[in-house]
C-alpha cells in the first residue's frame, strides 16, 4: 500500500504563521500531538475573524466542530515557527471542509496534514443546522482548488 504524497505550500490558499511555545514540546523533545490541533483550530478562526465571517461577541450562526483528523509527517520543536496553509476540500450547505497544511519554518512540505469540519448552526439554539453565513461561503469559495 503506497502513501500519499506529502502536500506542499502549493496545495493550499491561505496562510497565517505562529510561534511554537516552550510547553509545547513533550518529553520526546517534539511539538506534542495535541498542540497541531491548537494549531488548526487557531489558523481556521482567523482565516474567519480576517474575513469578517466569526465576530466571537455578535456572530448569530457559528460553526462547531463536527470532526478532526491529523496526519503526523514530520517533527516539530521549540522554537520553530509554524505555517498553516488553508484550503476548502467541501462546500456544501451547512458545512465545510476546512483541510490544513502544518509547515516548520520555511519548510515547503508539510509536518502535518489534517482536516476540520465545521457545521454551522444558530448560536441561540444549536440543535440544527443552517446554511453556511453568505461571507463563509464567499470567502471559502476562493479556498477551493481548481479541479485537478
Amino acid at each position: 500500500m503506497s502513501r500519499p504524497a506529502v502536500p506542499t505550500r502549493a496545495d493550499y490558499r491561505w496562510f497565517t504563521e505562529m510561534p511554537t511555545r516552550w510547553m509545547d514540546n513533550d518529553v520526546y523533545g517534539h511539538v506534542n500531538n495535541v498542540t497541531y490541533y491548537s494549531f488548526i483550530d487557531t489558523a481556521v478562526a482567523l482565516f474567519l475573524m480576517q474575513n469578517q465571517v466569526l465576530d466571537l461577541a455578535t456572530s448569530t450562526e457559528v460553526g462547531l466542530v463536527v470532526e478532526t483528523q491529523c496526519r503526523y509527517l514530520a517533527p516539530i520543536t521549540f522554537p520553530d515557527r509554524v505555517t498553516c496553509g488553508i484550503r476548502c476540500g467541501r462546500l456544501g450547505t451547512s458545512s465545510i471542509r476546512y483541510e490544513l497544511g502544518v509547515f516548520r519554518n520555511d519548510e515547503d512540505a508539510a509536518s502535518a496534514e489534517a482536516y476540520f469540519i465545521h457545521v454551522y448552526v444558530s448560536r441561540a439554539q444549536q440543535d440544527r443546522a443552517v446554511p453556511l453565513p453568505p461571507r463563509l461561503r464567499e470567502a471559502a469559495t476562493r479556498l477551493l482548488l481548481p479541479p485537478a
